[in-house]
């Protein structure tokens, strides 16, 4: 960090990582203080501000992420990767989860930084997700000592293609509650203060994820996001219900508190059964025959515009376990298939998913999903000195 009048600069890197973007700085140009960190990310994104003006952040969750990576502190690991969510409405940096979609930026900043030799034509990085203390294994198509940008590879929810990025995280069962499954049921019946008794499937792959039946709820499970996110009496529920089962797999001590306390996670979402619907960016027709569960996704008080890659992960693997709520959704095709197609609003999002019971476990074998990322700008972030006082 520079002095420069009465502000300070921090070299900084922006990427888009899958659907999302993210502010990108190295460990050591950050104070290690965390009460300090986390004033100044809010001052770098411009947060607490719905559009974030005095800041780089975009005004959406998706464009209001941040990776702190470091040379890695895990033995057999390449990098270190820390995650934070920042809140572009409210005075909240959230460090309890971790990103998917902002994983796959990951190693192409630590190859374009020279923290990891580059292989071509694919190189392996072994990525330390030091939220959760677990690995992702990310596979870089690499060119001239460089991560490759252009490819054939696309993802709906982020225009163009580009180069197939695969992340594989099968180490990521029991991520924040150390089970799979945290109340070790397929299916919950939550008793809900101003809901009532629903039912639910909590599992925890990549993060822990609530999901509940659109039908339970009234819905179609096709809404937009602006449907979802207008109605101000279904995002209340939801938040009930996600606080309620955040108090049951030990995340916060009162539901009432989950609002504040972990509003990243867990994330939660309804499913149905696959059809036809349009998507709210293109306008193109998604066809039932192409996804195998149709979701929709909420994070940080807001519905996801696409999916989140760990949401993605938390869906394959409980599309695998028999008796979930996802897994009743699917079709008898999906049995023979090794990928699960998610219909999420803007699209489809596809994993390779495997699970298998050992002993009265499930465990997950492989959940691997394909991105593209590409670096953006490069430079200085700017902040104010009084921030620091």
């Amino acid at each position: 960090m520079e002095y420069q009048g009465d502000q300070v600069r921090i070299p900084c890197v922006i990427y888009r990582g899958g659907t999302s973007k993210a502010v990108i700085i190295k460990r050591n140009d950050l104070p290690p203080e965390q009460p300090l960190r986390n004033r100044l990310l809010m001052s770098i994104f411009g947060s607490p501000d719905p559009r974030q003006v005095d800041g780089l952040g975009g005004g959406d969750t998706l464009t209001s992420k941040f990776a702190l990576i470091g040379p890695p502190t895990r033995e057999g690991t390449d990098v270190d990767y820390t995650f934070a969510q920042v809140s572009p409405d409210r005075p909240i940096v959230d460090w309890k989860g971790n990103c998917g979609n902002i994983s796959s930026a990951v190693g192409p900043f630590a190859i374009d930084e020279g923290l990891v030799d580059a292989v071509e034509p694919v190189t392996t990085v072994r990525i330390h997700q030091v939220n959760m203390d677990r690995v992702i294994i990310a596979h870089i198509p690499t060119e001239g000592g460089r991560p490759r940008v252009e490819g054939d590879f696309a993802i709906d929810g982020c225009p163009g293609m580009g180069a197939k990025i695969d992340l594989d995280f099968g180490d990521f069962a029991g991520s924040t509650t150390g089970k799979l499954l945290p109340t070790g049921n397929e299916v919950d019946r939550l008793d809900v203060e101003g809901v009532g008794k629903i039912e639910a499937s909590i599992v925890d792959a990549a993060n822990p994820l609530v999901f509940l039946r659109a039908r339970d709820l009234g819905l179609t499970g096709i809404e937009t996001p602006n449907e979802i996110d207008t109605n101000a009496k279904l995002m209340d529920k939801l938040e009930r219900i996600r606080g309620k089962a955040a108090q049951m797999i030990g995340l916060v001590e009162d539901w009432r508190k989950a609002a504040t306390e972990s509003l990243y996670i867990p994330f939660i979402a309804y499913v149905r059964e696959p059809v036809a619907y349009p998507s709210w960016t293109t306008g193109k027709e998604i066809k039932a025959e192409d996804v195998d569960v149709v979701s929709r996704l909420l994070f940080m008080g807001w519905t996801h515009k696409t999916y989140p890659i760990t949401g993605t992960v938390a869906t394959g693997v409980a599309a695998r376990i028999p008796g979930t709520i996802v897994n009743e959704m699917l079709p008898k095709r999906t049995e023979r298939k090794k990928t699960v197609e998610i219909g999420h609003p803007a699209g489809v999002v596809s994993i390779e998913a495997e699970v298998a019971k050992n002993g009265s476990q499930f465990e997950i074998r492989k959940a691997m999903v394909g991105r593209t990322a590409r670096r953006i700008m490069e430079g200085y972030t700017f902040v104010r000195q009084s921030v620091f006082a």
